[in-house]
C-alpha cells in the first residue's frame, strides 16, 4: 500500500478549531469532586487521533461553518465515543488499551462503568447546546444504536452461527454509527441542503464500517505494541470478526476458532488462529473489503462543494484503510 497523507495534513482546514475542542475537553475535568476529576483526567487526557471530532468540523465546513454550535457537537461525540470504550473495557474485562492500564483495571468495573454513565451524560449536555432537535434526536438515537450492537455482541459471544451480513450489522451498529452521526450532525449544524446531508452520512457509514474491519484485521495482523493490548483479543472474547470468519470459510474441519469456541480452556488454540490467519492470504482478502467500503464512501463525494474540507475527506477514507493503529 502508498504511503498517505497524515492526519496533521488531514486536519489543516480545521487544526486551530480542533484545538479549542481539546481544551473544551480539559475543561469537562475540571468538577468540585476530586475523585471524578481524577477519572476523567486519566480518560480525556490521552488524546488520541480525534477522527470523529474531526469529522464534525470537516462536514460541517461545507457550507455554514458555525463553531458555536459545531464546536460542541464536536466535543460530544468524542465524550460519546470515550464512554463507549470505557463500557466495552469494564464489560470485556480488558486491563489494556493503547498501551495502557484500562480505567477499570485501575479502578474496578463499577467505578468504569459509573465514569461511562457521567460521560454519556455530559455527551448529551454538549449535544443539547446545539439546540437544534434533530442532532439531539441523532445522538440519542445513535447511543440506542452502538448499545444494541454491544447487546447484540454479547449475546453471540462464542457463537459460529453468524453471516457475513451479521458481522456488518452488529459492526455498523457498534462503531459505524458514531462515525455516521459525526459526519450527519456537521452536516445538519452548517445548513447543508439535505441531498448533501445524505451524501456525508453516507460517507461517515461506509468509512465507518472500512474503520472496523481494519479494527479487526490489525486484531490478527498486528503486534502487541501496535495495537496497545494482546493480539487476538477479539477471539479471546469470543467474537467472530471477519478475519476468524473467513478462516472458518476456508478451513470448515479441524478449525481452531471452532475448537476454542466449543471449548475456551483451550487458550492455545488462539495462537494457532493468529498463526494461520497470518500464513494465508485471509488479511488481504479482508483489506480489498475496507477497501469497497473506502469506495462507497468517497462515491459522491464529489458533488459537494469544492473546498479543502473535500480533500480531507478523501485523504482520512485513506487514512483509516492504510493505518497500523
Amino acid at each position: 500500500m502508498t504511503d498517505t497523507v497524515s492526519l496533521q495534513e488531514i486536519y489543516a482546514p480545521i487544526q486551530n478549531d480542533l484545538r479549542e475542542v481539546e481544551n473544551i475537553l480539559r475543561s469537562v475535568i475540571n468538577v468540585d469532586y476530586v475523585k471524578l476529576a481524577e477519572l476523567l483526567d486519566y480518560s480525556l487526557s490521552e488524546g488520541g487521533k480525534r477522527i470523529r471530532p474531526a469529522l464534525v468540523l470537516l462536514s460541517g465546513k461545507f457550507y455554514h461553518y458555525d463553531l458555536r454550535t459545531l464546536l460542541p457537537m464536536a466535543v460530544a461525540v468524542e465524550l460519546l465515543h470515550t464512554a463507549t470504550l470505557i463500557h466495552d473495557d469494564a464489560i470485556d474485562n480488558s486491563f489494556v488499551r493503547r498501551g495502557r492500564p484500562t480505567v477499570n483495571a485501575t479502578w474496578d468495573n463499577d467505578k468504569a462503568i459509573l465514569l461511562g454513565d457521567y460521560l454519556f451524560a455530559k455527551a448529551e449536555e454538549f449535544t443539547a447546546r446545539t439546540e437544534n432537535v434533530r442532532v439531539i434526536r441523532l445522538c440519542a438515537e445513535t447511543l440506542q444504536i452502538i448499545t444494541s450492537g454491544e447487546l447484540n455482541q454479547a449475546f453471540n459471544a462464542f457463537n459460529l452461527n453468524q453471516s457475513f451480513e451479521d458481522y456488518i450489522n452488529r459492526i455498523s451498529s457498534k462503531t459505524a454509527s458514531l462515525i455516521t452521526a459525526t459526519t450527519e450532525s456537521g452536516a445538519i449544524l452548517s445548513h447543508a441542503p439535505e441531498a448533501s446531508i445524505q451524501i456525508l452520512k453516507s460517507y461517515g457509514y461506509n468509512v465507518g464500517v472500512a474503520f472496523q474491519i481494519i479494527d479487526d484485521i490489525l486484531d490478527y495482523a498486528g503486534t502487541e505494541e501496535e495495537l496497545g493490548k494482546p493480539v487476538g483479543s477479539d477471539l479471546i472474547q469470543g467474537t467472530l470478526t471477519l478475519p476468524a470468519m473467513l478462516l472458518l470459510q476456508k478451513y470448515p474441519h479441524g478449525n481452531p476458532v471452532k475448537d476454542y469456541f466449543s471449548n475456551p480452556e483451550k487458550r492455545e488454540k488462539i495462537n494457532e488462529a493468529i498463526d494461520m490467519i497470518r500464513n494465508s492470504n485471509i488479511v488481504e482478502e479482508c483489506y480489498k473489503i475496507a477497501f469497497i467500503y473506502r469506495e462507497k464512501a468517497c462515491l459522491d463525494l464529489h458533488n459537494l462543494p469544492d473546498k479543502a474540507s473535500r480533500r480531507s475527506l478523501y485523504d482520512l477514507a485513506d487514512f483509516v484503510v492504510k493505518r497500523r493503529i
